[in-house]
């Protein structure tokens, strides 16, 4: 079987969550973070202040008993160039060696083929295929549900191949969704009324949601951003607002069961001495009941839908 298929195995295992306490599952999805050297001139992350997302080399977490799981995974998935974002993500959401199928990353937005490899193949329709509710966090535009995107992203053409709910505007008012960049700063600048809020807000929001659903996913890519236009303190700023935002979420999930998982699809951010994404191995994160067990599955971002499937 080739390794972009689903193993049957990995799908059919005994559910931990069957028959005893339910279980949800939280992927944050940081896009373009890797895992590089602990350089303060090329690596924001080893300059940040930051608890958790300090995800760089030699990082030994704190040992206090609340510290994540860090598992380096491969993002290449033995195709040659840089990976990038569409088959990453693809790769991510699904299981699926997305660039080895396509025969090559693609970077950017879905396409046809990614498409096909996302129908049907999603944590989102997978946790709903076995009677659990999904949901992607992200709140959208109006111009979003007007037409006016020509090209859609991994996610986007996820959660509606699923059949899921997009989350509006009045969502993001009422505190039932987060947007991209979850202050809502840039909103604003676009003339929506919405409220400003803080990193603390947005993982209280996230945590409501995931008490809801099995499976809750939410997007950030200012990190990617950041990382092309190689801004040192950008990229620092955003990481450490992404922190305070996972130590509230942290702060507000029951770990006893939840699992709550930090991911990425490539390197980038990881090394501003470059535009271009890395090879670096990128970071998955890991909180709450059974971290071990999906860690001790994780090499490349393959393995990473599989995993957590299992807990939803």
């Amino acid at each position: 079987m080739e390794r972009w298929a689903f193993s049957s195995g990995l799908l059919t295992r005994g559910h931990p969550a069957r028959g005893t306490t339910p279980m949800a599952v939280i992927l944050v999805f940081i896009d373009g973070i890797g895992i590089g050297p602990p350089d303060p001139e090329a690596n924001p992350f080893a300059r940040a202040r930051a608890q958790w997302l300090r995800a760089v080399r030699g990082w030994t977490p704190p040992a206090d008993g609340e510290a994540p799981m860090l598992v380096p995974v491969d993002a290449c998935l033995g195709v040659p160039g840089l990976p990038q974002s569409a088959t990453g993500q693809t790769a991510l959401l699904t299981g699926l060696n997305a660039p080895g199928a396509v025969g090559r990353h693609v970077n950017g937005f879905c396409t046809t083929a990614l498409a096909r490899l996302l129908d049907g193949h999603t944590l989102f329709s997978r946790v709903q295929a076995r009677g659990g509710r999904a949901t992607f966090a992200n709140a959208y535009t109006p111009s979003f549900f007007e037409g006016k995107r020509r090209f859609l992203s991994v996610t986007t053409v996820a959660t509606r191949g699923a059949g899921l709910r997009f989350r509006t505007l009045e969502d993001l008012r009422r505190g039932e969704a987060v947007f991209q960049d979850y202050t809502n700063r840039l909103l604003r600048e676009q003339g929506y009324e919405v409220p400003v809020i803080s990193p603390e807000e947005a993982g209280r929001r996230l945590a409501r949601l995931a008490a809801q659903h099995a499976f809750t996913l939410y997007e950030y890519f200012q990190t990617d951003k950041a990382g092309h236009a190689q801004d040192m303190d950008w990229a620092v700023g955003l990481i450490e607002g992404l922190d305070r935002l996972m130590r509230s979420l942290l702060s507000q999930v029951d770990l006893d069961r939840t699992l709550v998982c930090v991911a990425s699809d490539h390197g980038n951010l990881e090394d501003l001495r470059t535009k271009t994404h890395t090879t670096n191995p990128v970071p998955v994160l890991l909180w709450g009941r059974g971290r071990e067990t999906v860690a001790s599955r994780l090499r490349d971002l393959t393995d990473i839908a599989p995993a957590l499937l299992e807990w939803t």
